[in-house]
């Protein structure tokens, strides 16, 4: 398929096939019927990325084709949210003349939200002075109220940021909305769409629970506002520095006061919690940690996470690699047993698969 393009009459079958690709994977462990949580089939992603291409007075967006490393221009991309491909060539007519704007710059980095708000990064080869800097407020005063924009300029060693750094997502479960700041660089679920059907999906299986939860790779907190409400306390733990910060932030933002957010990686809260050692300044003796949610890197969990996470009553398990989620269920399955599966489309015409098990003690 062509790079930078959407097929939506071939949707469908991309989907079943993901489905029967989780099927069969699982086989050996009783999975239940799927449920699918589709993407739209355009306009999905939250974020992109491009190479910027100079070509004489001519300026634009380029991707390089995985297979053929090929450059590929793009004039409209139907891949990103619908903010995003409308803007991209406005802002391209508005740099292509200003030299300050467009002298050596290199790469743009889009992030959109589901309400509105859009944060360009431009990155350039070479230091940003105060010409740059004027331009880009001038820029953004051109663009406003019809194009709610923040812009930064990156160069090595160097970030400018015209007005903030950051947009704000909110996203419905239930019966409540909830803010979510999301930090320039930082990671944040791509296809916001099929985020907040995963945040529903999520809610609905801890309306079912009680007790404490314990989170593993919390992030900015995607999961831990959303469920919140269902437990009487709530112990994230992050290795990101910065998403520990966005964390805390969104946790105040949305005036939950039964959260605690931890910058501890999941091996060293597994090596604590195994050992009986205190998880920093948290009591844990008095908690009644019956859950814990895991969303781990593509590597999955790692052996002593695993002999951690089976020790729960409850395993509400998202995952990025299917392979290594089946990887882990080879242990977890002689303690647990599958009471709900879901595929998440996060990622519409790639082989790509977001996977949701809740799993529960035998």
């Amino acid at each position: 398929m062509r790079i930078g393009q959407v097929f939506p009459a071939e949707y469908e079958t991309q989907l079943d096939n993901k489905k029967l690709l989780i099927q069969q994977l699982f086989s050996p462990y009783s999975l239940p019927e799927i449920d699918v949580f589709r993407s739209d089939d355009t306009h999905y992603r939250q974020r992109a990325e491009f190479r910027i291409w100079h070509d004489g007075d001519d300026i634009y967006h380029a991707m390089f084709d995985p297979e053929t490393k090929q450059k590929v221009r793009i004039d409209y991309f139907p891949v990103a949210s619908k903010l995003i491909a409308d803007f991209m060539p406005i802002l391209l007519s508005k740099i292509q003349y200003n030299h300050a704007l467009r002298y050596k710059l290199y790469q743009l980095d889009y992030l959109a939200t589901l309400s509105g708000e859009l944060l360009i990064s431009m990155i350039y080869k070479r230091q940003l002075d105060e010409q740059w800097q004027e331009a880009a407020n001038v820029l953004t005063a051109e663009l406003m109220p019809e194009w709610p924009v923040k812009i930064i300029g990156r160069a090595r060693k160097q970030k400018i940021v015209v007005k903030e750094d950051f947009v704000t997502e909110r996203f419905t479960v239930g019966s409540k909305t909830l803010a979510y700041q999301q930090i320039e660089g930082s990671f944040t679920q791509p296809n916001a769409g099929v985020n907040q059907q995963m945040l529903s999906w999520a809610a609905q299986i801890a309306s079912q629970l009680d007790g404490d939860l314990l989170e593993l790779y919390c992030g900015n907190a995607n999961f831990s506002l959303a469920l919140a409400s269902y437990f009487n306390q709530v112990v994230a733990t992050e290795i990101s520095r910065t998403s520990i910060k966005s964390a805390q932030y969104n946790i105040k933002l949305n005036n939950i006061d039964n959260v605690q957010v931890l910058q501890m990686s999941a091996e060293d809260v597994s090596k604590a919690l195994i050992s009986g050692t205190a998880l920093k300044h948290i009591e844990l003796a008095s908690m009644a940690l019956n859950t814990i949610l895991v969303d781990p890197p593509r590597a999955g969990l790692d052996p002593d996470t695993l002999q951690l996470v089976s020790r729960f009553n409850d395993i509400i398990y998202i995952s990025c690699n299917p392979e290594t989620l089946a990887d882990n269920l080879q242990s977890l399955s002689t303690t647990h047993r599958i009471v709900t599966a879901a595929l998440f489309d996060q990622f519409p015409y790639s082989h790509h698969v977001e996977t949701g098990l809740w799993l529960q003690k035998r």
